[in-house]
């Protein structure tokens, strides 16, 4: 799909894509024992990574959701960050993760597909960073799909693991 410069929400929705795919190739079929080593002390292993990228997506979906239901309430937010710890997701299955956001990613590209122009500039009220808009939202969750599928392939690389082709789809 060639996309002109000038679409923002193209785009967007093209990295939301490629960046989703890509991460799911990389952690699919991963030997159980390394999905939930760690390098170094400290760092997530690759179960808590796709867990916290379950969890972004779920929480963009609402915020979404609750500005195109016009919502007059602050948008919603949790600490993904906090989450990993505080539900022991290391001892949890990672195919559910995935499954579960292969799922909600193909609700916010879904979502996002069906928006104007117009509907991309719709905003909500976050508690904390005050208006944020559809598309700002989305950009963010495309730079954060980059940020982590830079660190799973980085853990990979250091664990001695091989980094998925890229042309992978969702399947």
């Amino acid at each position: 799909m060639l996309l002109d410069e000038s679409d923002p929400q193209g785009w967007a929705l093209k990295a939301l894509r490629e960046a989703g795919n890509s991460l799911l190739s990389e952690l699919y079929g991963v030997n159980e024992d390394l999905l939930c080593r760690r390098p170094k002390d400290g760092d997530w292993c690759l179960t808590e990574i796709a867990a916290h990228m379950r969890d972004a997506e779920e929480l963009v979906l609402r915020q979404m959701s609750a500005i195109l239901d016009g919502s007059r309430d602050p948008l919603p937010v949790w600490d993904i960050d906090a989450l990993p710890q505080e539900r022991d997701y290391v001892a949890a299955d990672v195919t559910l993760f995935l499954e579960e956001l292969r799922s909600l990613r193909r609700q916010t590209t879904h979502l996002l597909w069906g928006l104007s122009g117009a509907d991309w500039r719709c905003a909500g009220q976050h508690p904390y960073r005050g208006a944020l808009s559809l598309g700002e939202i989305a950009r963010e969750l495309a730079q954060h799909d980059l940020e982590h599928l830079w660190q799973v392939r980085r853990l990979k690389h250091e664990l001695g693991m091989p980094v998925a082709a890229a042309e992978d789809d969702w399947g």
